[in-house]
């Protein structure tokens, strides 16, 4: 099974998201919302980022982050886990929200880790008016 794992600078954001994908795949699918800082404020707490990540069991997991110091974070953070981790954490370079929303449908659909990925970067190219 694939889990996602949303960092956000706003843990509201970073809820709400998680909260719209959970209202589409299911309750079933596994996902974790970082946001803020470790004070409350905006930003984002790599240690939080870190005790998740390796928290995640034998899973696969889907990393969306929302703009560049969370992009930075969970870059730093991957480099450091342990190898066997390592290999089961995916950056996913995609739209927050709507990545994140196209990874869970498929995620919960049984699709793999590759057609999860491969959903949240299709988002990127989805048009929103026709």
């Amino acid at each position: 099974m694939v889990s996602l794992v949303l960092v956000s600078h706003s843990r509201k954001i970073a809820e709400g998201t998680a909260e719209l994908v959970r209202q589409m795949a299911g309750e079933e699918l596994k996902i974790s919302a970082i946001g803020g800082d470790p004070e409350g404020g905006l930003g984002t707490d790599p240690d939080e980022i870190r005790r998740v990540l390796e928290d995640s069991g034998g899973e696969d997991v889907l990393v969306f982050m929302d703009l560049g110091s969370a992009v930075m974070s969970a870059e730093a953070v991957r480099e450091e886990l342990k190898p066997e981790l390592r290999g089961r954490v995916h950056l996913v370079d995609a739209p927050f929200v709507e990545g994140a929303f196209s990874a869970g449908v498929a995620a919960s659909a049984g699709s793999s880790v590759e057609e999860c990925i491969e959903a949240a970067a299709e988002a990127r190219t989805e048009s929103k008016l026709h």
